[in-house]
């Protein structure tokens, strides 16, 4: 106060009239009357709110910078917290030596929504080529009644927008779709950019295809994999054009059958300046869609495929089983910049992945992989019946299931008495119960000790939601075969804890009065999971102590 400002305010003046000449029309003619006051020594002029608002939409920044623009994408809920449950429509008939239909889905949709899943994913739904046809177990020889793969696509009654006639009809479909939304499932589609060779598109569009130096078409290779029943598009052909315009009418084909979820098998083959444009400018029209990346690949491939559009992708979780593995591989995930745009969702099985910590079809190992899957991410998925029912047989020396379902019909007892329907039913009655699994940038990893070194077996992680009221502590005893015990390291401090809190056991309703940041915790083969919530101890406004 009293200082002589004259000085500044002329400063002043002379940015006001720099701003009134890079202005017109009114404005310039407030900014001038301006210009003057401050010239005649009006402090007012210097605090007036009006001249603040013109000054900063017009005085010129000559000096300034401007970065890149980058776009910025907004997913729905669903993008980012999930649970995916995949079958083949064709085993779900209700008695055995039948081929399944939509309506049979829709019979089975109680069951699926019993077990908590919200977005049911079915393998290709389309008519099934005949030429090369793979029998079962991936033969080369198919019998008379062996149903295909349903990755070979098409035939003689349709292609990538028909549906296979012993499935039913278009009716059908949309009535599944609609029957799903009552039950708060959603459908997701199967989308793979391949054909059979008798798709019609083959007959009606040679030029989409590669041409071999005999004049045949090229089919697929994965060396040492060949699959002579499926022919890939090409697409850098000189008719790209129109090509990518079809293949991304099939999404919209879907679309308007009401699917909002796909799966993309094996993107990571196809050209990825299709699917910038092509997702995109899905997404442009359609945001709510959500698109599952089927590709395993080099990490860097995966990631840029979320880069690209890509919502979720599917990860290496099925092969990271140790508690090294395991801690390293997430906190690469929830380590930006991975994590700024990748949204990772766990199987621990796939109809193409059975990995050997099955085979031996230990109960524990089930339970503890669907838990850890359903726990450290948000979103994860798994195939069933097979996984529920634990099937555990291998083709001898690959990873993958015999009697494969890719290859054959099968019929499922689901009320088997080892099913583990119950147990996942609960695993994402918590899941959906508990915000704090429903992100992953707050997954933190704890120590366990025994013999005051780390612990080899025990796996501790937590999940905090925003506001830090709800608090997920996971155990795990990632050994099948025997009974550890050790003390986990709570972070009192950190999550606001009272010297006395509770650990309350959301598998079993078990609660544990826990004090101090080392906790004793036992886990065995037949129960090897603990899921906590961490409650505070509060009193009422009577001096009532109890846990929240």
């Amino acid at each position: 106060a009293g200082q002589d400002v004259r000085v500044d305010l002329q400063i002043g003046a002379a940015l006001v009239g720099e701003a009134a000449r890079n202005a017109d029309g009114a404005d310039a003619a407030v900014l001038h009357v301006a210009e003057a006051a401050l010239i005649a020594g009006d402090v007012d002029t210097a605090f007036a709110g009006e001249i603040h608002a013109l000054m900063a939409i017009h005085l010129p920044r000559r000096f300034a910078t401007e970065s890149e623009i980058y776009p910025i994408t907004v997913e729905r809920e669903r993008a980012r917290f999930s649970a995916w449950y995949e079958l083949f429509p064709r085993s779900t008939a209700t008695e055995p030596g039948r081929h399944g239909t939509f309506r049979d889905v829709i019979k089975r949709l109680p069951y699926v929504a019993e077990l908590g899943f919200d977005v049911l994913y079915l393998p290709p739904i389309h008519p099934i080529g005949y030429t090369f046809r793979k029998g079962k177990n991936n033969s080369l020889i198919a019998g008379a009644d062996d149903p295909g793969s349903p990755w070979a696509i098409g035939n003689a009654d349709g292609g990538h927008m028909s549906v296979h006639p012993q499935l039913g009809t278009l009716d059908d479909f949309r009535a599944l779709v609609d029957e799903a939304r009552k039950y708060g499932i959603e459908i997701a589609l199967d989308i793979a950019f391949q054909c059979s060779p008798d798709h019609p598109y083959v007959r009606e569009h040679p030029e989409w295809f590669r041409a071999r130096p005999d004049g045949t078409i090229q089919y697929a290779e994965n060396p040492p994999k060949k699959y002579q029943d499926i022919y890939p598009f090409d697409f850098e052909t000189d008719a790209w054009r129109e090509l990518w315009q079809e293949l991304r009418q099939i999404f919209v084909f879907w679309i308007g059958q009401g699917v909002r979820i796909f799966r993309v098998d094996n993107p990571h083959t196809k050209n990825f300046r299709f699917w910038e444009w092509c997702l995109n400018s899905l997404k442009a029209e359609y945001p709510d869609l959500i698109f599952l990346s089927e590709a395993f690949t080099r990490p860097k491939v995966m990631y840029h495929l979320a880069k690209i559009g890509f919502t979720q992708s599917y990860t290496y979780y099925t092969w990271r089983t140790t508690k090294a593995e395991i801690t390293q591989y997430m906190r690469e995930l929830t380590t930006p910049p991975v994590s700024d745009l990748f949204i990772p969702n766990f199987w621990p099985n796939t109809p193409d992945i059975l990995t050997p910590q099955f085979y031996r079809g230990q109960r524990t190992v089930f339970i503890t992989r669907a838990a850890m899957a359903a726990t450290l991410t948000a979103s994860w998925g798994m195939y069933g019946p097979a996984y529920e029912l634990m099937e555990h047989t291998p083709v001898p020396g690959r990873e993958e299931y015999i009697d494969n379902e890719k290859y054959e019909i099968r019929y499922w007892n689901l009320d088997a008495p080892h099913s583990l329907r119950g147990f996942i039913a609960q695993l994402n009655r918590i899941r959906r119960n508990h915000p704090a699994l429903h992100r992953n940038d707050t997954l933190r990893f704890h120590r366990v000790d025994i013999d005051f070194h780390e612990h080899e077996w025990l796996l501790a992680y937590s999940k905090t939601s925003p506001d830090g009221q709800d608090i997920i502590l996971v155990v795990v005893n990632l050994d099948p075969d025997h009974t550890h015990r050790g003390w986990v390291q709570v972070p009192v401090a950190d999550w606001n804890l009272t010297n006395i809190y509770q650990a309350h056991d959301l598998l079993t309703d078990a609660r544990y009065q826990w004090s101090g940041e080392f906790n004793y915790v036992e886990l065995s083969p037949a129960a090897p999971v603990h899921i906590f919530r961490i409650r505070r101890l509060r009193r009422d406004e009577r001096g009532f102590e109890y846990f929240a």
